[in-house]
């Protein structure tokens, strides 16, 4: 019994021993982490290993005829495994270098757009109908009576003298509201249905200080910014500092001041104050 059970392993061995294998075949530089998709083999049997030529990374080992889903460990290559999967695509793949995978995007969040509190810094948005007010000079014409058609100026106390009608108060108030006055004063007891007309024939000028060649007040300029208002006062001193400039402005009899660039556009009355230079 135990000569054949001998007989019988030393032929099991031959035969084994006699198995033919796959030769080495090198298929080129393949990184640890690729993922070799190949169809079954058919003269290699499930069993068998196929070994790819190493890459300097470290020898990766496809097993060929592998059943679908099934995972094979490729060797340590300092990087971490790779998995390779026989058939089908893999869930995941092997860890990469830190700094080499796909940028990470962060969904933006809100920006908080800060909103001033009323005061030296705040600008408004809206200024709002000219009003009138000191040094301004008005163009008033009543249809048929020249003696009434000529230019008003506004007074220290905000008003404008009217023959035959008087004192016309014109501080804080439009163009209209003065027209309107007028009409209603001469159409009282002086003027049947008098047609008039009010507008501004020239603004009370505004004023510029600070670190500017010449100082001073000068004639307003429609539509003039703070970088024209420095023009007209002979431009920056050396010391000037040219970031941002302070503006003062009467609006209803209230002193606002405001903080502003140098595009900013003044309006009649304002006050510029061109700041020194810290460095």
């Amino acid at each position: 019994m135990s000569l054949r059970l001998a007989i019988l392993l030393a032929a099991l061995l031959l035969a084994l021993g006699g198995c033919a294998q796959d030769e080495l075949a090198v298929i080129g530089q393949i990184l640890p982490t690729d993922v070799i998709f190949d169809a079954p083999s058919a003269a290699a049997p499930n069993d068998d290993v196929e070994r790819v030529a190493g890459t300097g990374w470290g020898d990766t080992t496809v097993h060929r005829g592998a059943p679908q889903g099934t995972v094979v460990p490729v060797a340590d290559t300092g990087w971490g495994d790779a998995t390779v999967y026989r058939g089908e695509r893999p869930v995941a793949a092997a860890p990469m270098m830190p700094g080499w995978g796909p940028p990470t995007v962060y969904a933006a969040a809100p920006i908080a757009v800060p909103v001033l509190p009323p005061g030296p810094h705040a600008v408004p948005d809206f200024l709002g109908p000219y009003l009138l007010d000191t040094g301004d000079k008005l163009r008033v014409f009543v249809y048929g009576q020249p003696n009434l058609s000529r230019i008003y100026t506004v007074d220290q106390i905000g008003n404008i003298a009217v023959p035959l009608i008087g004192q016309v108060h014109a501080r804080a108030r439009t163009t209209v509201d003065v027209e309107r006055t007028i009409r209603a004063k001469l159409g009282t007891e002086f003027v049947k249905d008098p047609q008039v007309t009010v507008d501004v024939a020239q603004n009370r000028p505004f004023f510029i200080l600070g670190e500017i060649r010449l100082p001073g007040q000068y004639p307003y300029v429609s539509g003039m910014t703070v970088e024209t208002a420095v023009a007209i006062g002979g431009g920056y001193t050396e010391r000037a500092s040219e970031r941002c400039f302070r503006v003062t402005r009467r609006v209803n009899g209230v002193v606002d001041v405001m903080e502003v660039p140098s595009d900013y556009t003044l309006l009649p009355g304002d006050t510029v104050y061109v700041y020194e230079r810290i460095l």
